[in-house]
């Protein structure tokens, strides 16, 4: 029994649901990436390939850098939905999008918990405190880690999915992009603790693994909006 016109058009306001909340998705990562490049070549003393993202949120232009990790989070949140809603159908829908909320989650805890200074930014802190300045330095880093460990896991999850799915050329990428973030993630850890040789570069491993996670997730999005367009109600009445 065909649906009727009522039922039609809930299933494609459900979709158009669902694409809103992937195309969250495909600009979340676009918006924060230029954010944070543009806030850091304007920024003096702050030098990108050695401070870390979280350091932009230090000074009196700090609101910035907040705003943009509160957005991301935002958008990634409604991403997470969005993957849910769209991977039902391929009984796929819990840990993937579990763990990318627990990212877009992670972001909005780094912005509301501010980090402790760095690698020498801003301009006469040392480059490591002994201890924590504050307590929502300590939490910045809990919430970042949770972050970076999920997405990590998020891409190596996807793989295997993409496996059963079959399409191996996603499943690949994914893998290579989870061990490309972690690898930059751990050297970028690395260069803030002041390891010899890594300090200086610091910043530009923590980059690259944003760029190539945010990259990842964007592309993601991409993939399912071109895979799960709807159709207007008008259209199919007419077929």
């Amino acid at each position: 029994m065909p649906p009727k016109p009522a039922q039609k058009l809930s299933q494609w306001a459900g979709a158009a649901r669902t694409r809103c909340l992937l195309v969250c998705g495909a600009i979340a990562g676009p918006l924060f990436v230029a954010t944070f490049v543009i806030a850091g070549a304007t920024r003096a003393d702050y030098h990108p390939l050695r401070h870390p993202v979280s350091s932009l949120a230090l000074g009196g232009l700090g609101w910035i850098q907040v705003a943009n990790f509160l957005m991301a989070g935002a958008l990634g949140l409604a991403f997470a939905a969005g993957l849910r809603r769209a991977l039902r159908p391929l009984r796929g829908s819990t840990w993937g999008p579990l763990l990318v909320g627990i990212w877009a989650a992670g972001l909005l805890g780094a912005g509301i918990f501010v980090t402790d200074p760095v690698s020498g930014y801003p301009l006469g802190t040392p480059d490591k405190l002994a201890h924590y300045g504050s307590t929502h330095a300590a939490l910045h880093d809990g919430v970042s880690l949770a972050a970076f460990v999920a997405l990590a896991a998020a891409c190596f999850i996807f793989a295997r999915r993409f496996v059963v799915w079959g399409k191996p050329a996603w499943a690949i990428y994914s893998a290579l992009t989870g061990i490309v973030f972690l690898v930059t993630f751990a050297l970028s850890n690395l260069g803030f603790d002041q390891a010899d040789g890594l300090v200086d570069l610091g910043g530009l491993f923590q980059r690259v693994a944003i760029t190539v996670g945010w990259s990842w997730l964007s592309l993601l999005a991409l993939h399912l909006l071109q895979r799960d367009a709807p159709r207007q109600p008008a259209e199919d009445q007419r077929q």
